[in-house]
Order: C-alpha cells, then structure tokens, then sequence
C-alpha cells in the first residue's frame, strides 16, 4: 500500500465514522422523543444548541421538558421513525437532512390516528470528539389522518407495549425472555 493509498484509507474510515456517529445522534434523538427520555434527547444538543418545530424554538437543553409536555398533552401514542439522511461534512460541522415520519395517536381524537412526514434539517458539529446538533429545523410536508384501532385480537393484545419511561423494554440490560414488559391486554409478562 502506498503512503497515498494509507493515507484515502485514513481519509475514507474518518468520513465513516463521522456519519456513523451523526446518524446515531439523529437516531437517539428520535428513540428519545418515543420513550419521553429527556435526557437522551438533550444530550443530542449542545448547550448552545436549538430546535425549531414551527413556531416554537427550544433551546437544546430544555428541548426533552418541552417535546414531553406537548407529546403528553396531545397524543395517547407516538412513533418517529427516521427514514432518508443525507450528509454532508466539511470539517468539524455537518449539515444534514432526515426524512422523519410520525405516526400519533392524538387524545382529542380517540379511536383516530394521524401520520404527519417532514425533514429535520440540522447542523451539527464536533467538539471535542463529540458530534451534537447546534440547529435543527423541522419541515411538515404531508399529514393525514384515519381509523386507527388499537391491538383487538388475543394475539396482537399479548404484543409487549412501549412505555414512556426507562421500563420500556428497550432499556432491559440484558434483555431476556422473562424481561418484564407490559402487554396491550394489561398484563405484564
């Protein structure tokens, strides 16, 4: 391998790592919003970091309280999932767009369920190693709204149910069969 070839290679596992490491920010951030984690959609942000969703802007360290509170007030359930990310790195700053896709169960419409889609567009950068986003910007692009109908049948009512607290299941360390999780049927296995 010649010194150029070593030094693409260096070159080429950094970028690797640098979006690897951005993704999982983005990712956590959306794994935050669905367990009411505030802390783990804080540390997404630095200090002198900010959300903007529509006409509310949060600082980052008080985006968790904030997107609790209004989640709770306003819907039963919520799911983000995280679809198409690009970007692009120039240094120690990023500039990324996500592809977010909603699904809510909203309290002042029971027995109805809406999908709303948009972008967060951000920017994140590296300090000391670490990447956090400083701005992030929300798009709405579409929303509908249908029937929803909650878990019916005796198979899908023994499905775990996500919690909005570390009891999810997904905080089970190590997770195992027998972890406790409760179940659509009120029960907890």
């Amino acid at each position: 391998m010649t010194e150029d070839q070593l030094q693409q290679l260096l070159e080429d596992v950094r970028y690797l790592k640098d979006r690897q490491a951005i993704l999982d920010v983005v990712m956590r951030h959306a794994r935050g919003h669905d367990r009411h984690d505030k802390e783990l959609m804080n540390s997404c942000f630095w200090d002198d970091g900010a959300d903007e969703h529509g006409q509310f802007v949060t600082p980052g360290p008080e985006y968790g309280d904030w997107a609790n509170a209004t989640h709770s007030h306003g819907f039963y359930l919520h799911m983000h999932n995280i679809t198409n990310h690009t970007c692009e790195i120039d240094g120690d700053t990023a500039h990324c767009e996500s592809y977010v896709i909603g699904a809510l169960l909203p309290k002042s419409a029971p027995g109805r369920a809406k999908f709303v889609s948009g972008r967060y567009i951000d920017r994140l950068e590296r300090r000391d190693g670490e990447w956090k986003i400083v701005v992030r910007r929300t798009s709405i692009e579409v929303e509908s709204e249908g029937e929803a109908k909650w878990p019916e049948n005796d198979i899908s009512a023994t499905f775990p149910r996500g919690a909005w607290d570390t009891g999810d299941l997904s905080y089970a360390r190590p997770l195992l069969l027998d972890s406790p999780s409760p179940r659509w049927d009120g029960k907890t296995r």
